[in-house]
């Protein structure tokens, strides 16, 4: 019997690749001769360019760029075998993990060293750059990232903005005479699941804002400011597609890329699985185990639990799923084509002994539910 498994990381305590060798350590343990592939999976967020840098057979480099709040950090991205690609996740630069709690704030966040991150890959001369966007600090539209690329973002005196999200309010004009020529001549990909417009009640800062620091003020500060960054493009005579399923992503760094960078969006999931084979590898398999650290109403609409039950329902290859936490009803986990959903979770565990037992609990877990799902 082959199995394939192709987990998601459950965040915050295993990685993809953990959850992926401790599921198949747990099945080669109990039965030897079963025939394993090991794919650790992601669907445009943390985790994601790692894994397609390794999939085309290239290298981690290291940049330094300005984290969220503009102090120097360190951050990783990655450059495909032959050169040509590069992969970017956002979060690198201008992500939550970068600050404390008490250091949130999106009115004075940037995504200012993701286009460092642009900018470094660009003059190395790749052709395509994959940027994904999850776990964002930021709330600023992508004017940072548009400022480390050259664009020029004044204030109606003519005065050079500070590209934070409370600025965005004071824009009044963007010159792209000084970008990198190299712009032009690159193919930009973003990586994204999430549907949000740019502004309302369903845009970037009344749905995501609170969760990176914003209170009630700075949220609809937050959200003007991106209702008047949208004018000031249309006023300009740019594209604005602020209405567009995705432009509220990362904090409206989804909209930014496509108006800086011309930049096309698509499914993180159907992009990685695109690099990863997976639908042939699927079409291989007997059973695929997957996994993430929650199954809940966000799994039925673009995670990659739901991602890889839709792939294996197209070769009628059954899915198994396990995850810390499980919110969906027998009817969704049908629905969703999966032949069982397991928590590895106790009930009334606490999270945080949850996230430190979790190596244990999964590989329990797997111990004692596998054996449903294969014969003998």
């Amino acid at each position: 019997m082959k199995i394939l498994i192709a987990p998601d990381k459950f965040k915050g305590s295993l990685s993809a690749r953990q959850v992926a060798e401790i599921i198949a350590q747990q099945l080669l343990r109990s039965n030897p001769a079963l025939r394993i592939d090991r794919q650790p999976v992601a669907d445009g967020g943390e985790g994601t360019a790692e894994l397609l840098t390794q999939a085309s057979g290239g290298q981690l480099l290291t940049e330094r760029v300005a984290d969220p709040l503009f102090r120097r950090v360190e951050a990783v991205y990655g450059i495909s075998g032959d050169g040509k690609t590069a992969f970017i996740e956002m979060a690198q630069a201008s992500g939550l993990f970068r600050l404390t709690p008490d250091e949130r704030d999106p009115l004075m966040t940037s995504t200012f060293g993701t286009g460092e991150l642009i900018r470094a890959a660009l003059r190395r001369g790749v052709q395509t750059i994959v940027l994904c966007i999850g776990g964002s600090a930021t709330n600023d539209g992508g004017i940072g990232m548009a400022a480390a690329l050259g664009y020029r973002l004044t204030d109606a005196a003519g005065r050079a903005l500070i590209p934070v999200g409370q600025n965005l309010l004071y824009l009044h004009h963007v010159d792209a005479s000084g970008i990198m020529p190299q712009l032009s001549d690159t193919n930009f990909v973003v990586a994204c699941d999430v549907e949000n417009p740019l502004y309302g009640p369903e845009g970037a800062a009344y749905v995501y804002g609170p969760q990176k620091g914003a209170d009630d003020r700075a949220v609809r500060h937050l959200d003007a400011g991106l209702r008047h960054l949208a004018d000031v493009i249309s006023g300009m005579h740019w594209p604005n597609p602020a209405y567009e399923p995705g432009s509220g992503a990362a904090g409206g760094l989804g909209y930014g890329a496509r108006v800086f960078l011309n930049a096309d969006l698509q499914s993180g999931f159907s992009l990685a699985a695109a690099y990863l084979n997976l639908s042939s590898r699927i079409a291989g398999a007997d059973l695929v185990i997957t996994g993430e650290g929650r199954l809940d109403e966000q799994t039925l609409s673009g995670k990659v639990i739901g991602g890889i039950a839709r792939l294996a329902g197209q070769h009628r290859v059954p899915v198994v799923a396990f995850c810390g936490r499980l919110q969906l009803s027998p009817e969704q986990i049908r629905a969703l084509g999966l032949a069982g959903a397991i928590a590895i979770t106790p009930e009334g565990m606490t999270f945080a002994d949850a996230i430190r037992q979790a190596p244990e609990l999964l590989a329990n877990a797997v111990e004692t539910e596998i054996s449903r799902f294969i014969p003998g």
